[in-house]
């Protein structure tokens, strides 16, 4: 068997195994924590130890014990796991799932958009790499964007990246004039408009909800928007029993199984599938996390120099999100 740096060669797995009941031992033997995120596959959400969006799974990597972190997402949040826990290993069960919004602010371009902007505060999406993060003042989450764009002063101005959509949404709500990156999520920038507005005159009771990385057009005909953790509560609380839901479709998942009576429909794309998935985060599934588990690997590494840089605006982060009361 060889490893490969990107990750495993074909290595073929007894069919016979039970992988569910081999996670559950390996956690056990390696003290290992999986930590998934809502847009991974239904079998490793049911496996994880912890579901949740990037501000709930950055909290879960800070505060863990355990002496191997499995992170099932994507590159820049095992990265944000290493940030926070430098002795610990940290997993990515695949290394090519990327992200195409980190992707979309390169680090030498970044560097000289902030340098022609020397008064900006930056405030950067956690959907960013570590060298990106290097370069913020402060990181945010779509669940902690508000606070954190709150408690910065009025007169101080704001570069906000890599998330343009997101960033135009934040200005509506904060009334400010941030200077956006123009950077977007290929998943959250696909939804159609006209499809979104015939299936609500199908759907005419169905309420649609939104995550803010959305395009504009969408969050305007939104009955709710919110990060992946407020939308998965607000179809728990409200009184709706059938929604149209406009961001990647792991999230359904959960919905599903938190509201067993209630019709969850993905909102449709502009091409002609049926669904919306990540590639990126459909990269990982049972089979590569259970030899990510018992091989331990690949392994996320970082220059200590970097981490430290990057660790920085994530710590105002965190320290925002508990003043403000986002974290446990």
């Amino acid at each position: 068997m060889k490893i490969l740096e990107k990750g495993f060669t074909d290595i073929e797995i007894d069919p016979s195994l039970d992988l569910f009941a081999e996670i559950e031992q390996l956690k056990k033997e390696k003290n290992a924590i999986i930590l998934a995120h809502y847009y991974q596959e239904p079998d490793i959400q049911d496996v994880a130890d912890y579901i949740g969006d990037s501000l709930g799974l950055a909290q879960q990597a800070e505060q863990t014990n355990a002496d191997l972190i499995v992170f099932a997402g994507v590159h820049f949040m095992a990265e944000t796991a290493k940030i926070l826990n430098p002795s610990k290993k940290v997993l990515l069960p695949d290394l090519n799932a990327g992200c195409s919004l980190a992707d979309s602010a390169p680090t030498e371009l970044f560097r000289a958009f902030k340098a022609k902007h020397p008064d900006h505060l930056v405030v950067s999406y956690i959907n960013c790499t570590a060298e990106i993060k290097a370069l913020s003042d402060i990181i945010c989450t779509s669940g902690n964007a508000v606070k954190i764009i709150e408690s910065i002063p009025q007169d101080q101005p704001i570069l906000f990246a890599p998330d343009k959509n997101l960033g135009t949404y934040l200005n509506k709500i904060s009334g400010r004039n941030m200077l956006l990156w123009n950077g977007a999520c290929m998943v959250h920038e696909i939804f159609s408009l006209e499809k979104i507005t015939k299936l609500k005159i199908r759907h005419p009771q169905a309420k649609l909800i939104a995550h803010p990385e959305c395009e504009d057009a969408i969050l305007r005909i939104a009955d709710y928007i919110g990060s992946t953790t407020q939308l998965l509560k607000y179809t728990k609380s409200d009184s709706s029993n059938e929604y149209i839901v406009a961001t990647e479709t792991g999230i359904l998942h959960q919905m599903q199984q938190d509201n067993p009576l209630k019709t969850f429909i993905p909102a449709p794309p502009t091409n002609n599938c049926a669904c919306n998935d990540c590639p990126h985060m459909k990269l990982n599934t049972l089979e590569k996390l259970y030899l990510c588990m018992k091989y331990e690997s690949p392994e996320i590494t970082m220059d200590e120099t970097l981490r430290l840089a990057a660790k920085k605006p994530m710590d105002r982060m965190l320290a925002i999100s508990r003043a403000a009361g986002l974290l446990g």
